[in-house]
């Protein structure tokens, strides 16, 4: 039986959003992981790689997180991809968006078969966003992909009780290589954080849709995500 997948709504105090479910083979169950976009909403990259994490034996949840501004918004990696992108992470109110990811927590936690851990996987806004969720502790593990803007919000790393595993790319042009090593000496006598750094690789290096795709970073850290995760949940 295939991976399948279909949109759910969400219920909030500011009303419903919809989120991408992508289900293992075999249907129903699975580890559950909730998936943070980024800045250019769940498109068809997000959405690819829910299905790849589904087909490696997870449920997978990606709430639309822009939903505020504009619903279902799917932008592409060209100038005026970024600059749509750039224009709605910055009206992105993060508190509100950190209530909506408790909200998709407690929804993938509550369908039958997830299995009682589960994790936020998020990429660029997203990966700052998998951290702050790993702070808040609405889930038992976290995994971030690029995060921009987690050496600014090192102040909330006392309240991190759950393990965390970090990825970035040495010559990326978006996260300073002096944050990297911030947020390194933050976490150096911290067992359960673990920091990966892919030579070479660049801001969204993971991302197939965008001329910074590495394969060889990719593959590593997929590779090493599926390993933090199986020991995690």
């Amino acid at each position: 039986m295939p991976t399948s997948s279909q949109w759910l709504t969400i219920n909030s105090p500011d009303g419903p959003f919809q989120a991408y479910l992508a289900l293992p083979h075999g249907g129903l169950g699975g580890p559950g992981i909730v998936l943070l976009q980024e800045i250019f909403g769940v498109n068809e990259h997000i959405r690819s790689v829910a299905d790849q994490y589904a087909a490696d034996g997870y449920v997978v949840l990606a709430p639309d997180l822009f939903w505020r501004q504009q619903p279902r918004v799917e932008l592409g990696y060209d100038e005026a991809g970024w600059q749509r992108a750039v224009a709605l992470m910055n009206a992105c109110d993060v508190a509100l968006a950190r209530a909506d990811i408790a909200l998709a927590a407690a929804a993938l936690r509550a369908r039958p078969g997830v299995g009682a851990r589960i994790a936020t996987l998020g990429f660029c806004f997203g990966g700052r966003l998998s951290f702050l969720a790993a702070c808040d502790g609405v889930v038992d593990a976290a995994v971030a992909y690029y995060g921009g803007g987690i050496h600014n919000c090192l102040d909330q790393a006392e309240r991190l009780a759950v393990p965390l595993q970090l990825h970035f790319g040495a010559e990326d042009s978006h996260i300073p290589a002096a944050a990297v090593a911030g947020i390194a000496e933050r976490f150096a006598a911290d067992e359960n954080v673990e920091i990966h750094l892919y030579p070479q690789a660049e801001h969204g290096f993971n991302c197939s849709h965008r001329s910074s795709y590495q394969q060889r970073g990719a593959a590593q850290a997929h590779g090493n995500s599926l390993l933090f995760l199986a020991e995690q949940l």
